[in-house]
């Protein structure tokens, strides 16, 4: 170590952080690029087919999925179906809209492999709302 090392340490320092995969994604920004919604936290789309999931081990069950086409940008992404048979209440060519799932680092959430978004509103009438039988679905 000479007197002007720190210099050069440095230099050294900010070259490798580059081999960091993480370091990388963030500074380049990365998963923004990549994102299907363009950094927006819900969007509407068009369902294309339902279709069902296998839950991960240790659990056994069948969770009720949809395949939607994004209005903004025409990417398709699957998205969970919640509560007990809101199946029943999306049909294909329903336009839904869509929102993030909550699992960490932007990844799938709980048992359900590879989905990572799920149904909240069907013909602009909330799911939830549906589901508890409150209101009719909407006709299009």
């Amino acid at each position: 170590m000479g007197l002007k090392s720190a210099i050069k340490e440095k230099k050294k320092r900010k070259k490798f952080r580059w081999k960091d995969r993480h370091y990388k994604v963030k500074t380049l920004n990365l998963y923004a690029k990549s994102d299907p919604l363009e950094g927006a936290n819900q969007a509407k789309g068009i369902v294309l087919k339902k279709f069902e999931k296998e839950a991960k081990q240790p659990n056994s069950a069948m969770r009720k999925c949809c395949r939607v086409q994004l209005k903004k940008n025409g990417k398709q992404v699957s998205a969970f179906i919640p509560g007990n048979l809101g199946q029943k209440f999306i049909d294909e060519h329903d336009e839904v809209m869509i929102q993030r799932i909550g699992g960490k680092q932007g990844r799938s959430k709980g048992d359900i492999p590879g989905i990572r978004f799920q149904v909240i509103q069907v013909n602009d009438q909330p799911l939830q709302r549906l589901v508890q039988k409150k209101i009719e679905k909407g006709r299009r």
